[in-house]
């Protein structure tokens, strides 16, 4: 038996009833005694539809003697101060995506971590996901050899999700950002630290409002940063990948990772999902669709809310939990979460001064164990994913 690490929530906002019923009822590890936010109605809703005993002001949280780890469902452009109060407070930390919205910030965040040997856990954790870690394996196994080269492609109208979404028109809302890092960081997990960075971009439109009944009389805006780029990433594997980033185009995804191989080409799955499959594609065969070698595939066995297609949000938390537990590293740590930040901001770095950017920062991440899965009995029962969370 392991014992539950307290934890508490803070943001009450749209993703937080999927993260709230997995940390509630899917993952043992977790003990999760507390919600806060800045609306304290949000989080006594929150409260009372998940059982959850205490409503928190973030200072509460913060200073609250029994809770040992803070999750953070904030905005991007909010976490910088929310995870330095509560690293400074003596809480472990897991944030969603990305750190924060600037690449100083993060650095800083994690030196304090460091420096009082706390972890510091970062979004997504779609890459603990079966579709992900499967794909994984598959390299791992050498289904397709040596990787030399790869394309990751991902487009949405992020000016127009920005209208319904608001957080969107704030630092970090740009789709490299908001999209792009689950891209980003599923790259990451399957290749490796990026050693290289060269780029092109360009900026959002300025957007006038089109829904009549939100904001209709709004000031037209910019969602800042570029929300186009186009992007070679030379990775320290060997790899060469190239990478579009449009946000100025129209909500009709077109999600694209594919890795080459001296043997075989692996579709991967949208990294945005745990249930996404991948294929193999050998020369003179028809592609084959891999079946999961992992859990968490986004088939929840509980009762069904708002947003679950967001799957299994949560397993990073869990992971980190029993990590705290055993006093090993985290899988998806503050070096995955600043490296990933790095890439993001090298893209920006590489646009505007025309130059190679070479990333400082490093990071390892351990694959998760293949044979758990989440479910059987075609779903209706709960099998053993969570064992591949404790080594």
């Amino acid at each position: 038996m392991v014992r539950k690490v307290r934890t508490a929530v803070v943001g009450c906002g749209m993703i937080s009833n999927i993260y709230i019923k997995n940390l509630k009822q899917l993952f043992s590890v977790i003990d999760l005694v507390a919600v806060g936010n800045r609306s304290r109605a949000a989080a006594e809703e929150k409260a009372a539809t998940y059982g959850i005993e205490r409503v928190m002001t973030i200072d509460e949280i913060a200073a609250a003697d029994d809770i040992e780890l803070v999750v953070n469902l904030t905005p991007a452009y909010a976490h910088y101060g929310i995870i330095k109060q509560m690293l400074l407070a003596g809480k472990h930390v897991w944030t969603e995506k990305t750190m924060t919205v600037t690449l100083d910030e993060a650095r800083e965040l994690v030196d304090i971590a460091n420096e009082k040997g706390l972890y510091l856990g970062v979004a997504p954790d779609t890459v603990l996901g079966a579709g992900l870690q499967t794909a994984r394996r598959a390299l791992e196994t050498d289904m397709i050899g040596t990787v030399s080269s790869g394309l990751a492609v991902i487009n949405r109208n992020q000016t127009l999700n920005s209208e319904y979404f608001t957080f969107l028109q704030g630092e970090g809302g740009s789709l490299p950002y908001d999209v792009g890092i689950y891209y980003v960081g599923a790259l990451l997990s399957l290749l490796g630290p990026v050693k290289g960075i060269r780029a092109f971009g360009a900026p959002a439109p300025l957007h006038q409002p089109e829904f009549l009944y939100r904001n209709a009389d709004a000031e037209p805006w910019r969602i800042p940063g570029s929300n186009v780029i186009a992007a070679a990433l030379q990775f320290e594997c060997g790899a060469v990948v190239s990478v579009l980033f449009d946000g100025n185009t129209v909500n009709a995804e077109q999600h694209n990772i594919t890795l080459f191989g001296s043997r075989g080409i692996l579709k991967v799955g949208d990294p945005d999902k745990f249930n996404s499959p991948s294929s193999l594609i050998y020369a003179d065969q028809p592609e084959c669709v891999l079946p999961f070698t992992h859990g968490y595939n986004g088939v929840n066995t509980v009762e069904p809310s708002p947003f679950d297609f967001y799957g299994h949000r949560g397993v990073g938390v869990a992971e980190m939990a029993y990590a705290i537990r055993a006093g090993r590293p985290n899988r998806c740590s503050k070096e995955y979460g600043l490296h990933c930040l790095e890439v993001l901001a090298g893209m920006e770095e590489a646009i505007a001064t025309g130059r190679t950017v070479e990333p400082k920062s490093r990071f390892e991440m351990k694959p998760l164990a293949p044979g758990y899965y989440s479910a059987f009995m075609g779903g209706s029962g709960r099998a053993d994913a969570e064992r591949s969370l404790m080594d």
